[in-house]
């Protein structure tokens, strides 16, 4: 029986998040105040009073998030985590908690990942799209059958859970692959409201650039294992958790396969640390006899 703590990414934001953590906790009060300072500009403001168009913002949502997390992670009491995890954006959070990154570095490499992200997403418009009740192998078929026949970009983006796959790519290519996954048989097809094709190989420039930052960043041994997004095993070798930061941004968030190997090495408990309960309700689809709880 292990414990697994899980932090969630871009979408689980909301206006006033992080807000109680802040009044109700000398620690926490410091550390938002410590972000502000990092940040160059008081983020906590925008968290705690802004609209929810002011936290869609990428160089916004990101920082957001992870600190929401973080913060209630350190400031709040709970077990020691046996194995942890994130989705996409969420990977940085877990990295907190399980010790290889400082709170200060991770925030600084969240921070140049996301205004990164951002130039990338203004270099090619594009989008993501939701598919339900439609086969993996199937969306990965279509996928690959799109690109080779326009040219056009579109990726399996992120294996939430069963029956629930984002894919990612130009505009175009996502189109045309929705109008096909439906002829396939998909419930639903949907158009996301995000900045860009993130995961998918239009965040190259990105991804060069937080590579850049992940390199000269310090990396500590981890206390348990990361089950990270791209190879959904349990990774403690610092070097190869750098290499699978930097893979992330242009590759998938193997999300249920993550749960589904942390299952198989005797999590029994999830608890979601941060915004929303976007990951709890996941982990229950994946495994119905998993414990699911949150932080936040």
């Amino acid at each position: 029986m292990k414990h697994a703590y899980v932090f969630p990414g871009q979408g689980s934001q909301f206006p006033g998040m992080g807000k109680n953590l802040y009044d109700t906790n000398a620690k926490a009060k410091e550390l938002f105040e410590q972000a502000n300072d990092i940040l160059g500009f008081r983020i906590s403001d925008i968290m705690f009073n802004g609209t929810d168009q002011d936290l869609k913002q990428t160089n916004v949502t990101q920082p957001a998030v992870f600190l929401h997390a973080v913060i209630a992670f350190l400031c709040t009491e709970h077990s020691q985590p046996d194995m942890v995890a994130g989705h996409s954006l969420g990977e940085f959070s877990a990295l907190v908690a399980n010790g290889t990154l400082s709170f200060e570095v991770a925030l600084r490499l969240v921070a140049i990942r996301a205004n990164a992200m951002q130039k990338a997403c203004e270099v090619q418009p594009s989008t993501m799209a939701a598919v339900l009740a439609l086969d993996d192998a199937k969306v990965e078929e279509i996928c690959a059958a799109v690109t080779a026949e326009t040219g056009e970009v579109v990726v399996p983006a992120n294996y939430n859970c069963p029956g629930q796959l984002v894919i990612s790519g130009t505009i175009k290519g996502v189109e045309i692959a929705c109008e096909r996954m439906k002829a396939a048989g998909a419930k639903r097809a949907l158009i996301l409201p995000v900045g860009g094709a993130f995961h998918s190989p239009l965040m190259a420039p990105a991804k060069e650039e937080l590579q850049a930052a992940i390199d000269t960043a310090t990396f500590n041994t981890p206390s348990c294992p990361v089950y990270q997004n791209v190879v959904a095993v349990a990774v403690t070798d610092p070097v190869q958790i750098k290499q699978n930061l930097i893979d992330q941004l242009t590759g998938a968030v193997k999300w249920s396969q993550s749960v589904q190997a942390m299952i198989a090495d005797g999590a029994t408990e999830f608890t979601e640390v941060g915004p929303g309960k976007v990951l709890q309700g996941l982990v229950q689809k994946i495994n119905k006899e998993a414990v699911v709880n949150g932080i936040n």
